[in-house]
């Protein structure tokens, strides 16, 4: 595939942006004009609408993952600039996403980071705490866990309490009842689950889990919301309650059955949890969680010891974090944002051209 110029990426990127004032309008015009002649035939009309998004309130972080192998992907929108690096080499740039005209392809052996003290707002933690997530992503191969993104460093196996897990969205645990389903996770904690009196579980069991397995080999949109309380998970833009069956989620736990609101239980989707996010703090936490504060990842995270044990396979063609929780409305414009049906018309992703 041809490489493209600089400023036709930049042409591309900046399309169905919102409407400038005159001064910032002629410069992006400026800055088109110098687009050469033999890739301007190669300009593609956006699939997706990324200023939906951009004009969320609450935007954190917005990646579309336009940019070519080797290079950080780097965020737009929101009060700070973020940048993903790569971890384990460079990360293929597939033609055919929603927001760029292009997504990245993961192989379950790489994937991206920004280190824990450079995380800045993506640093989401405290007691009242709120936070979303959105995905646009075409996943394979979920027969195992597997990660879309987040600030989640799980340690070393069951029982292991150094984690330094804040919130992440996953999919397929069935530990607890969520086989192959979307499972954001909150962990008030860090470690694993605590109960009321005290006595833990082996892993950090606060999740909740849809009753609609995560698509495979197609386009699809994840997201979740934490109002501080609940937990919320959605594909393709739609919330499906889900109640929960204590035998069949093997969630039978009094932890779940009775520690939710007024000592009913905790459902599935929405999740209580009302514990807030974990915030690390290395004054009190250095001797209990020596590995320090969780990066922020996408497409893997630290888990029975390994980064890239529970890695994602697939592409992401865009991934954006906000600081509040968003109602159903604001998800299912994000999912329309996305164009999912067109992305998966014209087969995006099944089509192996990469740079």
């Amino acid at each position: 595939m041809k490489r493209q110029h600089s400023s036709e990426i930049h042409e591309i990127q900046v399309r169905r942006t919102t409407i400038y004032s005159k001064p910032v309008a002629c410069f992006y015009m400026l800055l088109i004009s110098l687009c050469l002649p033999s890739g301007c035939s190669e300009n593609k009309e956006l699939i997706g609408d990324p200023t939906v998004v951009l004009n969320t309130p609450g935007l954190v972080s917005f990646w579309t993952f336009g940019e070519p192998p080797g290079s950080n992907r780097k965020s737009t929108g929101g009060k700070q600039q973020h940048e993903l690096i790569e971890v384990s080499g460079p990360i293929a740039r597939m033609v055919g996403g929603p927001y760029s005209g292009y997504s990245a392809s993961f192989n379950g052996e790489q994937y991206l980071k920004i280190p824990y003290n450079e995380t800045g707002d993506l640093n989401i933690c405290g007691p009242q705490a709120q936070v979303s997530m959105f995905a646009v992503v075409r996943l394979v191969d979920l027969n195992q866990s597997r990660t879309i993104a987040g600030m989640w460093s799980e340690g070393k196996g069951a029982h292991d309490d150094t984690g330094t897990r804040q919130y992440a969205l996953l999919m397929n645990m069935p530990t607890y009842g969520a086989p192959r389903q979307l499972t954001p996770h909150i962990s008030g904690e860090g470690g694993v689950t605590a109960r009321a009196d005290g006595s833990k579980f082996p892993w950090c069991a606060d999740y909740a889990a849809t009753s609609q397995e995560v698509p495979e080999e197609e386009w699809c949109t994840l997201a979740f919301t934490y109002d501080g309380e609940y937990i919320k998970a959605y594909i393709n833009g739609v919330f499906e309650p889900r109640k929960l069956d204590p035998e069949k989620d093997r969630r039978n736990d009094p932890y779940f059955t009775q520690e939710g609101p007024n000592g009913q239980d905790r459902g599935m989707n929405p999740y209580y949890h009302g514990k807030g996010i974990f915030c690390y703090d290395s004054a009190l936490h250095s001797e209990t969680k020596p590995g320090g504060g969780s990066d922020f990842t996408v497409g893997a995270r630290y888990a029975v010891g390994s980064m890239l044990k529970e890695a994602t396979i697939g592409y992401f063609g865009g991934l954006a974090v906000f600081n509040r929780a968003l109602s159903e409305e604001e998800i299912r414009a994000l999912h329309n944002s996305a164009n999912i049906h067109q992305l998966n018309s014209l087969d995006l992703g099944k089509k192996q051209n990469s740079d």
